[in-house]
């Protein structure tokens, strides 16, 4: 726990912990990777993308089967011949490969070493701060900026692991205890795309479950069985309250930053990489956070700006709130 200089707000570093067990969180999340992988595959061969890649790609063209993406799998598939497009197509392009490869590697180490000395020598980067920090602005902004970034940048990403495995558990449940003609198609890959899809502003989540819904009830529809259409509608029902209501009232509060709006927020992870690249992706949202909170924090003492104290003098009646 910490506490702001000025103000005494409580600020938790232990998201984790209020998460649930963590062991019980990783054990989840490796089977939720499996079922996703071994939908994405099902799915890959129900509709022929490869083919439909093929098109664009020549190379894909000459797989005559996608190969079991096992260790095993892979070497008899290697071993057949059948990876021998892929192993041409990384020849002709080695040169690239190779560059892109060690680019990685050099990129890998120099964060490895930068975020090794700032863990290192942290406390002497910020006593050397606080030496200028006579009325504990520094010390505020720095102090409201690690919260914020560590909501953002931590707290979101852990609201689509957990929306993710929650939407993942529900469809699967659901599926379990239905006919298989009201069962939902794909319910690991579903369940995965909700959880990406609740970064969406204002609709969320909704953009996925509800033409699930209607992509599992038009079979039904068109069957005649109306009897079954009960089934579609607890899907929804389920949809809406165990994915959407509860983990939106619960987690997001939890995980989110509290001054970040969500929508700049969702601009920032948008135009970050149109505008710098793949690095924009992280870098936009932390320049974002940095700006907002050095603006509501720092900028107001640094210009003498006094605090609001209670209510505005032009908000003395209930009528001057609509």
């Amino acid at each position: 726990m910490l506490r702001t200089a000025r103000t005494g707000h409580v600020v938790n570093h232990n998201i984790p912990t209020a998460i649930g067990n963590p062991r019980a969180s990783a054990r989840g999340g490796c089977q939720a990777v499996v079922l996703l992988v071994l939908e994405a595959r099902q799915f890959v061969d129900q509709y022929g993308l490869v083919s439909v890649a093929a098109t664009h790609v020549d190379w894909l063209g000459e797989f005559e089967s996608t190969p079991d993406l096992t260790v095993q799998g892979l070497y008899e598939a290697y071993q057949s011949g059948q990876l021998s497009p892929l192993v041409e197509f990384l020849g002709d392009h080695a040169a690239l490969l190779t560059s892109v490869v060690s680019n990685f590697f050099l990129n890998l180490f120099v964060t490895v070493i930068v975020t090794y000395y700032l863990l290192l020598d942290g406390q002497r980067i910020r006593e050397w701060l606080l030496r200028f920090d006579d009325g504990a602005i520094i010390r505020e902004y720095l102090e409201a900026v690690d919260e914020e970034l560590e909501a953002v940048l931590f707290g979101n990403l852990l609201n689509v692991l957990a929306i993710s495995l929650i939407a993942i558990a529900a469809f699967s449940g659901y599926n379990a205890l239905v006919p298989e003609s009201a069962e939902v198609p794909y319910p690991a890959l579903a369940g995965a795309l909700t959880g990406i899809a609740s970064l969406i502003p204002v609709v969320g989540m909704k953009i996925v479950y509800l033409p699930l819904t209607a992509i599992t009830a038009l079979p039904v529809f068109l069957g005649g069985d109306s009897s079954v259409l009960i089934y579609v509608l607890t899907f929804l029902g389920v949809a809406v309250i165990i994915v959407d209501t509860i983990p939106d009232l619960l987690l997001r509060p939890l995980l989110s930053g509290e001054n970040t709006h969500v929508g700049l927020l969702m601009l920032a992870y948008t135009l970050g990489p149109v505008v710098l690249g793949f690095y924009g992706l992280f870098f936009a949202p932390i320049l974002l956070v940095v700006g907002l909170t050095f603006a509501n924090t720092a900028l107001p003492r640094l210009l003498g700006a006094d605090e609001p104290d209670g209510l505005h003098a032009d908000k003395l009646r209930l009528d001057d709130f609509s």
